[in-house]
């Protein structure tokens, strides 16, 4: 009997190719949508006042009575933090582990959305069946407790999702990744591979966690007499779990300062991921009944965000703590690419204060190096290589691992966001685009922050603006007060008197011939004062500030 023809599968990146951050994934088979992740990425330094970049869903508005739920892989703020701005529009069940349903809850709760939206929690091992779709959740490790791989089954073939991963043969918490399953999945015979690309240019192994312990142990024993301030990233439970295991062997009581930080480990400890001895963390406010060289402060600000509790502290705006010459401060991450340099002020500053800084050796990273890579491809063996999870130069990257392995160069897609990659065991190719984006959040306004209103705001911190306030009489046209000019961010005014002056006369030239010939139209008066005005500020200047005219009727 002829076997019938199956669909193909369409996996539709929506963001998060091209880029660090903002992962998110539909596959899409007949009339059923999964989604993996539902990621943030932070703002570039020209996007003025936004606080966060989200993904833009257009595809799963469009089609969401085939949405089915959210798969998501781990906890961090890439992978998860678009979820309230998202399931207010698209409510669907959201799978995940333990530790990470516990981080989303969290934020639903602060969004009020906690009773709105259905949550499941996954175990390893554990099956999922939706639609056409069937998804396992494999054990992984990842620089946050409870990451998974994702194994999605379907008619048209398996697909394995890697979400962030490392190979840690001696996590610091819980088991090792789950090597086994991927062979056995992988000899069952495995259509595509999406695997993370962030450290595909490094050779060799990522170092276990546990190194980065031994490093603390040295740390507090060549800085016994003083007090020691560490600033990690708030998700990186098992690094604050090693600090305080080692401040907790040393005697030293601990302190954890920065919203998300207190926020995600209160969250661990609730569910079991952190395990703080008793006696060991203090409250800050009790910092000053204890000597330096008793306390440890574990804060937020390794990347140098400058509202962030490690920054404050630098400049000398904390509240409750001092940097004073005998403080040793460890960063304990990597600059995130582009934060290199508020990083380096952040080491200046503190150093300018006579603490020492310590950045090297006091970090390993959460995602796989090029060994790691190529020990997942050769269990999952793969018929095709989707290289997912960073910039254009890290998929590129894996894309040469993959062929490396022997995967034809035909079968590796370097797919960049709205792409619709179909596929089956008899061909793949990429079918066509679909919209996609980013939504900039501003305050409590997702999405009214667009293109032209970010272009004003670059327009006005480049060359600030010219304000041209005009009373004009009702009827006649003739000009009853002003033109008067006021300008922020231009010119010190005091120090242009001369310059304000000349403008003005123009500004009244301008206005006469307008009224020689009889011009009355507002829209065309405004195009008159703009462009005199701009032409004599060029002139003089050599600036084109955001020139504009009010004008009022009486």
């Amino acid at each position: 009997m002829k076997k019938a023809k199956t669909e193909k599968l369409k996996i539709i990146p929506l963001g998060g190719l091209e880029q660090i951050g903002m992962n998110i994934t539909a596959f899409e088979y007949k009339d059923s949508i999964i989604v993996v992740d539902c990621g943030l990425s932070f703002p570039e330094d020209d996007m003025y006042g936004i606080d966060l970049v989200i993904p833009d869903i257009t595809y799963l508005r469009e089609n969401i009575e085939r949405v089915k739920g959210f798969f998501i892989t781990h906890g961090h703020e890439d992978h998860i933090g678009a979820i309230p701005y998202v399931l207010k529009e698209i409510n669907v069940p959201i799978y995940a582990t333990k530790l990470t349903i516990g981080i989303i809850e969290h934020k639903l709760r602060e969004h009020n959305m906690l009773t709105k939206v259905k949550r499941k929690v996954v175990r390893y091992g554990q099956h999922i069946n939706l639609g056409c779709f069937r998804v396992e959740f494999i054990k992984t490790n990842h620089s946050i407790q409870d990451a998974a791989a994702l194994a999605i089954y379907s008619p048209a073939g398996t697909v394995i999702h890697t979400g962030d991963f490392k190979v840690d043969y001696t996590p610091v918490f819980g088991d090792a990744i789950d090597l086994q399953r991927f062979g056995e999945i992988g000899k069952k015979g495995v259509l595509a591979l999406m695997c993370d690309s962030t450290n595909a240019e490094r050779q060799g192994f990522t170092m276990s966690e546990k190194t980065v312990g031994r490093t603390f142990d040295e740390i507090f024993s060549d800085y016994k007499n003083h007090r020691i301030i560490i600033a990690t990233f708030a998700s990186n439970v098992d690094r604050v779990q090693q600090i305080i295991n080692t401040a907790h062997k040393n005697g030293r009581k601990v302190v954890v300062e920065g919203r998300s930080m207190v926020n995600i480990i209160g969250i661990a400890s609730e569910l079991g991921y952190i395990n703080i001895p008793e006696n060991t963390l203090i409250d800050i406010e009790e910092l000053r009944h204890y000597p330096d060289e008793q306390t440890v402060l574990i804060t937020t600000g390794s990347q140098g965000e400058a509202m962030a509790a490690l920054s404050r502290m630098a400049s000398g705006m904390h509240k409750k703590v001092t940097i004073k010459p005998r403080d040793t401060i460890v960063l304990s991450s990597h600059p995130i690419p582009g934060n290199e340099k508020a990083v380096s002020k952040i080491i200046n500053e503190l150093s300018m204060k006579g603490a020492k800084v310590i950045f090297q050796d006091v970090h390993v990273s959460g995602h796989a190096c090029q060994e790691e890579i190529k020990l997942i491809y050769s269990l999952v063996r793969p018929k095709y290589s989707i290289p997912v999870h960073g910039e254009y130069r890290h998929l590129i990257a894996q894309a040469r691992l993959a062929e490396e392995l022997g995967i034809e160069k035909d079968n590796i897609f370097i797919l960049s966001s709205g792409e619709v990659l179909e596929l089956d065991e008899e061909g793949a190719a990429i079918k066509g685009h679909v919209p996609v984006g980013a939504i900039m959040v501003d305050g409590l306004g997702v999405g009214d922050v667009g293109n032209i209103v970010l272009h004003d705001r670059q327009h006005l911190a480049e060359d600030g603006i010219i304000i041209v306030v005009l009373t004009l009489e009702s009827g006649s046209g003739m000009v009853l007060a002003g033109p008067d000019i006021v300008s922020r961010g231009f010119v010190y005014v005091r120090g242009a008197e001369s310059l304000m002056e000349e403008a003005k006369h123009i500004l009244i030239d301008r206005m006469d011939y307008c009224m020689n010939k009889n011009i009355t139209d507002w829209g065309r008066i405004k195009t008159e004062i703009k462009d005199s005005l701009s032409e004599f500020v060029w002139k003089e200047t050599k600036r084109r500030p955001m020139i504009m005219p009010i004008i009022m009727e009486v």
